[in-house]
């Protein structure tokens, strides 16, 4: 997350949807740490804040490419300890690594379609959260505030 003014006026807001949205989680793809992770790699911005009828709340993912290779690892932490799907994505082999990150950036290996249908999700369910996001904020009579705050600091 950003460290602009308007991000640190919806840090509770933030909370409220987190729990609103960790349903959405639990029946995604994705594990609590593996959205923790995906979520600490995202930024939030407001596309448009000096116009009232476009602007909105988008997720940035740009980051979200670096941290795919991680989720493995994580997936794989969780059936080590007797957690859902320790089972799944490696084939048996050991799963993460320098070179096995290295191997999939380039495109080699097991994991290309995997690692971009990943990715894809990630960016699905971050912008769902953003727009669940905006959503609370009109709803609690914030959005104004938030989005003109946002303007001043461009």
């Amino acid at each position: 997350m950003s460290d602009s003014p308007w991000t640190d006026r919806i840090v509770g807001d933030r909370m409220t949807v987190d729990q609103e949205f960790a349903s959405r989680i639990a029946n995604s793809e994705f594990s609590n740490q593996q959205w923790s992770l995906i979520m600490t790699a995202t930024e939030f911005e407001i596309d448009h804040p000096d116009d009232p009828d476009r602007a909105r709340i988008v997720a940035n993912t740009e980051k979200v490419d670096q941290i795919i290779p991680e989720l493995e690892n994580v997936q794989a932490g969780m059936g080590a300890m007797g957690g859902p799907g320790g089972a799944q994505g490696s084939n048996g082999s050991s799963s993460g690594g320098l070179v096995d990150s290295i191997k999939g950036a380039l495109g080699f290996g097991d994991g290309g379609d995997a690692h971009d249908d990943q990715l894809e999700a990630a960016e699905r369910l971050t912008q769902e959260y953003a727009e669940e996001l905006q959503a609370h904020l009109e709803a609690q009579g914030k959005w104004d505030t938030v989005r003109e705050a946002a303007a001043t600091r461009d």
